[in-house]
């Protein structure tokens, strides 16, 4: 982040800071020398999921961190001299969103109006939008950006909305303000959210509790790990492209059947199956075309399966009892073991 960035510190703000993907980048962003702000629902205070995202960063003298959710608060002071905004907030979960459609569109859509309304009043000139690989839909073979978007879920259309809000208000005439939008594939990784399939199978494995498997297994994700997830995202705050969408994959394509086999790999322990029915919004397959990540940001994944997922369990092997279950099985209906990823 240097072109972008030439003074130390500068001014950052991530939305959806205490969760998954959010407090990892937070801690990349200060390793990177700058200041940040971070804006989440949720606090360590009474969240426990969010206190131990925000565990290593709590107290940095460089982050603070601001209890609110995004559709109601003001925003222009928060985001009033930031270089650059980090919009990860979003409820996710694919196979919620077909009940609670309209908390979605709230969160999803309505919320990133508001923000991009206030970084355009505050002169705000780089947003970074984490979209998601569920703005697709089936593909048969890897994804690229100039591919249709054909969402199957009504998550995938929140995001794939807000993705097309952010990209139009770059795209007005004499707009100021510069947007990337980062199309993550599934993310996994510590501190993954609980719902996730990489997270339960895990727990499962250590805990030695069922896993609830939708469908035959056979449905492929390009999953990646949070790491490149981060290098990827602040490289997009340098990009000087005014208006631009872009993969970011693992690089590979990855069944749950050989993500349970890997499970046993890096656990040591059998993964107990409980069969459940396919369910609907999940694709059978995605994969990531990473071209245009390899040009505009020198993006390549960096972290392999096998590590991704041994990094994983070891974080998981030091929760405490309570905590671990909290990842751990049984979920039912509301597992998005297949589901693309989403950043909170």
């Amino acid at each position: 982040m240097t072109s972008s960035f030439p003074h130390r510190p500068t001014m950052v703000v991530v939305t959806g800071a205490a969760g998954f993907i959010g407090s990892h980048l937070v801690q990349g962003l200060l390793d990177n020398g700058l200041e940040v702000v971070g804006i989440d629902r949720r606090t360590p205070e009474t969240d426990a999921i969010a206190r131990l995202n925000l565990r290593d960063v709590t107290g940095h003298p460089r982050f603070s961190l601001f209890s609110g959710d995004l559709s109601f608060v003001s925003l222009n002071l928060l985001v009033r001299d930031a270089a650059c905004v980090f919009h990860l907030s979003a409820i996710p979960a694919v196979r919620a969103s077909w009940a609670e459609f309209e908390r979605y569109v709230t969160a999803n859509v309505m919320a990133t109006q508001r923000l991009l309304d206030a970084c355009v009043q505050e002169g705000v000139s780089k947003v970074v939008y984490a979209s998601a690989s569920s703005v697709y839909g089936p593909a048969e073979a890897p994804s690229g950006e100039n591919d249709p978007a054909q969402p199957i879920s009504p998550y995938g259309i929140t995001k794939l909305a807000g993705e097309q809000l952010c990209l139009a208000y770059a795209k007005r005439p004499a707009s100021r303000l510069s947007v990337t939008a980062l199309r993550y594939f599934t993310v996994y990784g510590p501190r993954q959210r609980p719902d996730m399939a990489i997270s339960r199978i895990l727990a499962a494995a250590l805990a030695g509790e069922p896993f609830v498997i939708f469908g035959d297994g056979t449905q492929r994700r390009d999953f990646t790990y949070v790491g490149d997830v981060v290098a990827a995202t602040i490289a997009a705050a340098d990009i000087e492209v005014p208006a631009t969408v872009i993969n970011v994959g693992g690089g590979s394509s990855i069944s749950v059947s050989d993500i349970i086999a890997m499970a046993r790999t890096v656990t040591g322990n059998p993964v107990p199956l409980t069969a459940g029915a396919a369910q609907a919004g999940d694709v059978p397959a995605t994969a990531a075309d990473l071209s245009l990540a390899r040009v505009l940001l020198g993006f390549q994944p960096r972290i392999d399966l096998q590590t991704g997922m041994t990094r994983h369990a070891q974080w998981l092997q030091k929760l405490p009892a309570d905590l671990l279950r909290t990842y751990g099985p049984p979920p039912t209906t509301d597992q998005d073991q297949s589901a693309p990823d989403s950043p909170h």
